[in-house]
């Protein structure tokens, strides 16, 4: 939903930048951030190139924007699944792997934008990786919360684990049989909180 309340934002100067990035978020997602230029955003999203740095400055910070777009989606369904859960934790991981096993097997599914972005740009001060770093930052700290909640001895370290075998799926598409993600997800996830608990 745009949000008509921006200061001093025309409604079709907001219609501008929402399809700058739209598009801009769609050819960097299949293509690659490198591949994508600002010539093949302005010619997709048939807009003058004065408008992208008019409404995101610069091309690092229209890259900034889809992450944090595609960060704010992420997040969405986790506080989603997390409210279906609210006093079971063991539920609600299952439930955080079931709908992340299904996204990784969809069929345009490229990798976790987070990832693939921080893999373009090696540099630590860049918008976009600050924006991808924020990003696991928060999921470790989400799954901190979780391991908590489930009362295993090591909450720090499982929370650890849980993000590595989370972020390896999202790397790891390909190497997965069709309608089994979940399960794998699921059945690991099941035997780091056993072990958790010895």
């Amino acid at each position: 939903m745009v949000d008509r309340s921006i200061r001093g934002a025309e409604p079709d100067a907001l219609g501008v930048r929402e399809r700058i990035l739209e598009t801009a978020s769609a050819l960097f997602y299949q293509r690659g951030v490198r591949a994508v230029g600002v010539d093949l955003v302005t010619e997709s999203a048939r807009v003058a190139k004065t408008s992208i740095y008019r409404h995101f400055g610069t091309k690092d910070a229209l890259v900034a924007a889809f992450l944090a777009a595609e960060d704010r989606d992420f997040w969405s369904a986790w506080g989603r699944v997390a409210r279906e859960h609210p006093n079971d934790p063991q539920a609600e991981l299952d439930a955080q792997l079931e709908w992340i096993g299904h996204r990784i097997e969809r069929p345009n599914y490229r990798g976790c934008p987070q990832i693939n972005v921080a893999a373009e740009f090696p540099e630590s001060d860049h918008p976009a990786r600050k924006v991808a770093a924020d990003h696991k930052r928060e999921m470790r700290l989400r799954l901190h919360e979780i391991a908590l909640r489930l009362g295993v001895n090591q909450p720090d370290e499982l929370a650890g684990q849980l993000s590595i075998l989370i972020n390896g799926a999202f790397v790891s598409s390909q190497l997965v049989e069709p309608g089994e993600a979940v399960a794998l997800l699921q059945r690991a996830a099941h035997a780091l909180i056993a072990a958790s608990r010895e």
